[in-house]
Order: C-alpha cells, then sequence, then structure tokens
C-alpha cells in the first residue's frame, strides 16, 4: 500500500484510473466536487473503490466543513453552515453552541456515509487571528483556543457518531498566516511563546484519529521550511508538544506554497515525518509520478490507520437526520 491519498477526475473511474490504482494501491481516495453528481452516482463511485483497493474501510475522504467548504452541494443536498455560526452562539450560550455542533455534524456524517465517504476533512481547529488571510476567514470556529477546542471536539464527537473520521486541520496552526497558501507560502514569524495559542486547540484533542498538517513557515521552529516539509516541526512540535500520535496526512502537495514537482514533494513530505501524502488533482502524470518516487507505508502509518478506522466501528444511520437538523437549527436561532 503506497501513503498517499490520490483525486479522482470525474463522476467514474476512467479505465486508465482503474489501472493505475489497482497497480499502485494508494492509502485512499479524496472525492471533490467533480465527482459529487446525486446519490447514486456517488455510492456507486465508492463501492468501486472499495471493490477495487479490496479494503471495505478504504478511507474516502471529502472536505465537507460547511459553509463555502462543501463539495456536496444543493439542491441535491442539503447546506450546512460555516464554523462562525457556532462560534457566534458560543459567545451566547457555550453549551448550546456545543450541542448544535455536535448534532451538525452527526448529520453532516450520516449524508456523507449515505453515500459511502468515510473520512471527512474537519474540524478546522485554526485560531483566527484579526489579519488572517481570508482562505480561513469564518471556516474558523475563532480566535479563542478553548473555544475552538471544544466546537471541535463536539464535531468530531458528532462525526464518529455518523461514522465518519474526523481530520483536524492544519497543524501546528493556520489562523496566522496573512496569504492564502493555495497561491503563496507564508511566513509566521512571532516568538515561540505566542505559538502556544495555536497549538492549544491540537493539544486538547491530541487524540483525534487523523490530522492534516498546514504549509506554513513558522520562523521560531523552522525558517527554511514549511511545517508540511519540516522534520523538525513534526517532530518536536506536532508529535512531541501537541503530542499527535494519530494518522498524519499533508494538505495538498499542488498548493503552490510548496515547490519542486509532485514526486519531489510527496518523497520530502515523508521523509520529514507526514505518513501520508495527499494529492487531489488526478492529472495522472503526477500520480505516476509520487507513486515512482514513495516507497511502501510504515508499519506506524499502517498502524495509525487502523486505529483511526476502528474509532467508527460503532458508527450508526439509526439517528432521525431531520431531528438533529431542527435541533442544530433551533439552537443556531438563538442568536
Amino acid at each position: 500500500m503506497k501513503p498517499v491519498i490520490f483525486g479522482i477526475s470525474g463522476h467514474e473511474l476512467t479505465s486508465d484510473e482503474r489501472a493505475f490504482f489497482k497497480q499502485a494501491d494508494p492509502l485512499g481516495y479524496i472525492l471533490f466536487k467533480r465527482n459529487c453528481g446525486d446519490r447514486a452516482q456517488m455510492k456507486a463511485l465508492t463501492d468501486s473503490l472499495r471493490d477495487l483497493s479490496g479494503r471495505s474501510d478504504v478511507p474516502i475522504l471529502i472536505d465537507q466543513e460547511g459553509g463555502r467548504v462543501s463539495r456536496m452541494v444543493p439542491p441535491e443536498w442539503p447546506a450546512f453552515p460555516a464554523g462562525a455560526a457556532f462560534d457566534a452562539l458560543y459567545e451566547l450560550a457555550p453549551i448550546s453552541a456545543i450541542e448544535a455542533a455536535r448534532a451538525n455534524a452527526q448529520a453532516l456524517a450520516m449524508m456523507l456515509a449515505q453515500v459511502g465517504v468515510n473520512v471527512n476533512c474537519a474540524p478546522l481547529l485554526d485560531v483566527r487571528q484579526p489579519d488572517v488571510t481570508a482562505a480561513i476567514g469564518d471556516r474558523a470556529f475563532g480566535g479563542d483556543p478553548m473555544r475552538v477546542a471544544a466546537l471541535g471536539k463536539a464535531m468530531l464527537e458528532g462525526m464518529r457518531r455518523g461514522g465518519v473520521v474526523g481530520v483536524v486541520k492544519h497543524m501546528p496552526g493556520h489562523g496566522r498566516a496573512l496569504v492564502d497558501s493555495h497561491y503563496d507560502l507564508p511566513h509566521v514569524k512571532v516568538e515561540d511563546t505566542a505559538l502556544e495559542v495555536d497549538l492549544e486547540p491540537f493539544t486538547r484533542l491530541s487524540d483525534a484519529p487523523m490530522g492534516m498538517t498546514c504549509h506554513v513557515v513558522f520562523e521560531a521552529w523552522d525558517a527554511a521550511n514549511p511545517a508540511t516539509l519540516s522534520a523538525g516541526v513534526i517532530r518536536d512540535v506536532i508529535r512531541g508538544r501537541i503530542g499527535f500520535d494519530g494518522l498524519l496526512m499533508t494538505d495538498d502537495i499542488d498548493m503552490k506554497a510548496l515547490s519542486g514537482t509532485a514526486g519531489e514533494k510527496a518523497a520530502q513530505a515523508l521523509a520529514a515525518g507526514c505518513d501520508v501524502v495527499l494529492d487531489c488533482w488526478a492529472r495522472m502524470d503526477e500520480m505516476v509520478e509520487i507513486a515512482g518516487r514513495i516507497g511502501e507505508a510504515t508499519p506506524e502509518c499502517v498502524a495509525r490507520l487502523e486505529r483511526a478506522m476502528a474509532t467508527i466501528a460503532g458508527g450508526t444511520q439509526d439517528a432521525d437526520f431531520d431531528a438533529l437538523i431542527a435541533k442544530r437549527d433551533e439552537l443556531l436561532a438563538l442568536v
């Protein structure tokens, strides 16, 4: 099994994709709006990925945070609110906000599980700072680390109840980035002590099953390399100070914050200590290069993957979806 998560080009696998994935055996797959037509089509696609891999629990990921980061969209699927909605309610009624976030996440997970998606790249645990790039903005649960951790925990719990693994992101914190790492490499220049604020939500949720790195340079820790490619940040900060021992994946290595070819970036990220590379764009030449540049998943990676996927063994579709949505909306209406 190759330690990489690949994207898919369309509503169904092409013959080239099928042949390549069968040979490469990637750890998992990630879906985008281009892959989300309707319920029947998505279920057929995810079933085909499970059949191809031979693993009933092969990770099939999506970015379905709510708000503007949503791949499954109306009218086929209901819209879900962004993190800022729960932040606003927390200001008024913290317990109600936590309950709303948990109900929202359980309903969201039920929607994902219905079409065969079992991993969601959420919650966002970035602590929003005043000048943060709009790439974070209303996606965040706010600027208070304890609040971010509480709402993030509720989202993890709700998704687990609905049968979906959560991915905490973007480790060790994207909330101070002044530029969008999709296009530029952010540099964070504050001192180590100030960064405790950014680390706190991740530390409080260090037992999360999966995590995602950020393509941000933290000059206090490694002035030369972004977190994704920094052995020091991964070893000393993410694994060390935060204490995270879950499956650690990169953010999309195609983002312009990173330089080099797809294969070079993938190899560098794994060498730095990431368990898995995330490559989202389904470009066959790049996927072939990555598969040729990386080895097999390490025993530690496999163990972390198995541990993460086992957390949703008790997930259920027995809850009342409409009741969960109604509970969330009733609570959010308090604001």
